[in-house]
C-alpha cells in the first residue's frame, strides 16, 4: 500500500512539474515571438539629460560591487533576487537595470519582463559603457 501511495505521489509530482514546465515554455515562447533584437535594451546615448530625472536605475550586482561604484542614486537589487524583490521596482516610468557588462542585468530584465514589467530595460554595455560615456563616473 505504501509503495503504491509513493508511486502515485511521484507520478502526480512529475505530471505537475511537466505541466509547470510546459506553462513556462509557453510563456517564454510568447515572449520570444514578440521580442525584437533590441527589445528591452537601451543604449547609454539614448539616456539624454531630459529623461534622466525620470529614470530609476537598478544595479543588479552584489552588495559589495554596488558599494564600490555605480550610477548615482541607483537601487541595488541583485539579479538573483529580482523575482522576490520585484515589488521594489516601479511599475511605471523607465526602469534601467545594469551590471558591469549587461550579462547579469539581462537576466534580471528577462525575469521582470516575464512577470509583466514591460518598463524594465537593460543598459547595453552596463556600467562600463556608462562610465565610458560619463568620464568614469
Amino acid at each position: 500500500m505504501r509503495a503504491t501511495l509513493v508511486s502515485g505521489l511521484m507520478a502526480v509530482s512529475l505530471m505537475t512539474s511537466a505541466a509547470a514546465a510546459s506553462d513556462l515554455a509557453d510563456e517564454f515562447g510568447a515572449y520570444l515571438d514578440f521580442a525584437g533584437y533590441t527589445e528591452g535594451v537601451i543604449m547609454v546615448e539614448q539616456l539624454t539629460e531630459d529623461i534622466l530625472p525620470d529614470v530609476t536605475f537598478v544595479d543588479t550586482r552584489n552588495a559589495a560591487e554596488f558599494g564600490a561604484d555605480g550610477i548615482e542614486g541607483a537601487l541595488n537589487v541583485e539579479w538573483r533576487e529580482t523575482l522576490e524583490r520585484l515589488d521594489e521596482l516601479p511599475r511605471s516610468g523607465m526602469v534601467v537595470v545594469y551590471c558591469n557588462t549587461s550579462v547579469l542585468s539581462t537576466q534580471s530584465m528577462l525575469i521582470a519582463r516575464m512577470m509583466g514589467r514591460s518598463n524594465v530595460l537593460v543598459l547595453q554595455g552596463g556600467l562600463a559603457a556608462w562610465q565610458e560615456a560619463h568620464g568614469g563616473t
